[in-house]
């Protein structure tokens, strides 16, 4: 499944940099986020990457989830 919004996007070169802990674009960020939402993905057996929204934004997509209509 994806998720995806009509921002701004993520430039490609920093689409693997993104999920690195403390990473930050913002003045008061954490950089936390999305390497939390990395960690969660990695947990479940799942793959996260940054790609580009259909509307130029950016879009995560997760792969590897497995549904009941799988087993």
């Amino acid at each position: 499944f994806f998720i995806e919004d009509d921002g701004s996007g993520i430039p490609k070169h920093k689409r693997d940099e993104i999920f690195e802990a403390g990473f930050t674009t913002g003045d008061d960020g954490t950089g936390l986020g999305l390497a939390i939402v990395q960690s969660i993905a990695e947990a479940h057996g799942w793959d996260i990457e940054a790609a580009e929204s259909s509307a130029g934004g950016a879009r995560f997509e997760i792969t590897g989830v497995q549904t009941l209509a799988d087993r």
